[in-house]
């Protein structure tokens, strides 16, 4: 379990996490959403000992990383894929982890072998793919058969069966009851993999919940509808109390408000044709969306 208590971090003037507390619960996937700048990265540096709290305090399994008697036993993080030495083989940048941490070599060709890098473990690091780096990475995570995982971006260049695989041994390390928290800037992966979502926003903490409970905050179902005469069935469905407009071109738009066949009456009293008229739930990127759109630290003009 990782606990975060009135954790602040200060560079300068510049305050990347303010004042923020969270659990982040064993035997689950907890997901750790917010935009760039919002303090994530700081927060996952503050939760392994990188930098240290301008103020509060954040433990893992109830004291300080760096207080850990086996550190790699205990937590396995993956922050930074290319912070290896591009003149070392896999194997030997993980037989370097494992000596330095009373990690028996054997683990080492397990965890080459759970990620698929058995068959280039002699081959120099600097030659890897942006996937097979994240591997290496996660490979790295693994090695101490930790009870916490703390994993930024792992499936960053992983093909769709990288992702894949990544999904499934998330989902399964959680079910041994190990603590994972996962940070990721792919909502559709998020929603498949995560129990939990944490969100931050200019350092902030604006959502902490289930995620089915975050996803209901997307506002709920819309209705996309596609018609030549889109602008004559938007003009009359404006004029309904509590329906809302969204335009997506020329000639669709998204309703929200009101259900799909009462829009379909309403086409058929006017005389308009329907190319398409499709309920569609709420998803985590709509929820995360609406959660943040107030949080953006850079935005486009």
């Amino acid at each position: 379990m990782i606990e975060a208590r009135g954790l602040s971090k200060h560079y300068g003037r510049k305050t990347a996490v303010d004042d923020v507390s969270f659990t982040i619960r064993s035997g689950q996937v907890t997901g750790f959403l917010g935009p760039n700048g919002a303090g994530k990265s700081t927060s996952m540096r503050l939760m392994v000992g990188l930098d240290r709290p301008s103020a509060g305090t954040v433990t893992v399994n109830g004291h300080r990383y760096r207080d850990a008697a086996a550190p790699l036993s205990e937590v396995g993080a993956l922050l930074d894929a290319k912070g290896v030495h591009p003149g070392r083989s896999a194997r030997s940048h993980l037989r370097a982890l494992a000596a330095t941490h009373g990690v028996s070599d054997r683990r080492v060709h397990e965890v080459l072998e759970q990620t698929g890098l058995a068959a280039v473990a002699g081959k120099r690091v600097g030659g890897f793919s942006l996937g097979m780096g994240q591997r290496l990475g996660i490979a790295a995570a693994l090695l101490g058969d930790p009870g916490v995982l703390i994993l930024d971006e792992p499936v960053n260049g992983l093909d769709p069966d990288g992702v894949l695989w990544v999904r499934r041994l998330l989902r399964h390390l959680a079910g041994e009851g190990r603590t994972v928290l996962l940070s990721s800037h792919l909502m559709s992966e998020m929603a498949q993999t995560a129990d939990h979502v944490i969100v931050l926003g200019r350092g902030r903490v604006v959502a902490d919940a289930p995620i089915a409970e975050i996803v209901a905050r997307g506002g709920g179902e819309r209705v996309e509808v596609c018609s030549p005469e889109a602008a004559r069935l938007a003009s009359h469905l404006m004029g309904i109390e509590g329906v809302e407009l969204e335009p997506r071109g020329d000639d669709r738009f998204a309703a929200s408000g009101i259900a799909a066949p009462e829009i379909g009456r309403a086409a058929a009293r006017l005389g308009i044709e329907l190319h398409e008229l499709s309920p569609v739930g709420s998803s985590l990127e709509d929820a995360y969306l609406a959660l943040t759109r107030d949080e953006l630290e850079y935005q486009a003009a």
